[in-house]
């Protein structure tokens, strides 16, 4: 078993992870976000291992998106999913096999597809929004409340400026 990280409460100790400096990687962002992101992914594989959206990224946003926006086209899911059409489209087909979603012509444009939720869709967003409470309380419980919010802005700021960098 590996040691946790040393805390940063001492400045003088070097940051470590399992007995070895960062090196650069100690103040770049992109490495903790991708390792918070591994360790919360990991988390809520297992949480929802039960589901039809577990494994893999997108089957629950797009789910999300689909539940709360009645009628939305693959190509706004991709869009904030940003991924390719292709790879969308096959969170899309696994969604529709497992009957969590449905697809139908689009009223406006024959060409074009809109998604809806279904019954059992519906079912599932809401179990899957208590399961991700319940983690982000779990995951997130060092951060005082009243400093939550403050966190979640700066995120939400991070990512609307790196998908603006993106374009």
């Amino acid at each position: 078993m590996t040691e946790p990280p040393t805390p940063l409460e001492n400045e003088a100790q070097p940051f470590t992870v399992a007995g070895l400096r960062m090196d650069v990687l100690e103040g770049a962002f992109s490495w903790y976000i991708r390792a918070i992101d591994a360790v919360v992914s990991r988390d809520l594989d297992q949480r929802t291992a039960h589901l039809d959206v577990a494994k893999g990224k997108g089957k629950i946003t797009a789910l999300l998106l689909v539940d709360g926006h009645p009628g939305i086209r693959p190509s706004q899911i991709a869009e904030v999913l940003m991924r390719d059409r292709p790879a969308t489209g096959r969170i899309i087909d696994h969604l529709v096999k497992a009957g969590d979603i449905r697809r139908e012509s689009d009223a406006e444009d024959q060409r074009a597809q809109a998604l809806y939720i279904t019954d059992k869709g519906s079912a599932l967003a809401q179990e899957v929004r208590d399961i991700i409470r319940e983690q982000q309380d779990d995951f997130f419980d060092f951060i005082p409340p009243e400093d939550r919010d403050e966190f979640m802005r700066m995120l939400q700021r991070a990512y609307i400026n790196m998908r603006n960098k993106l374009k």
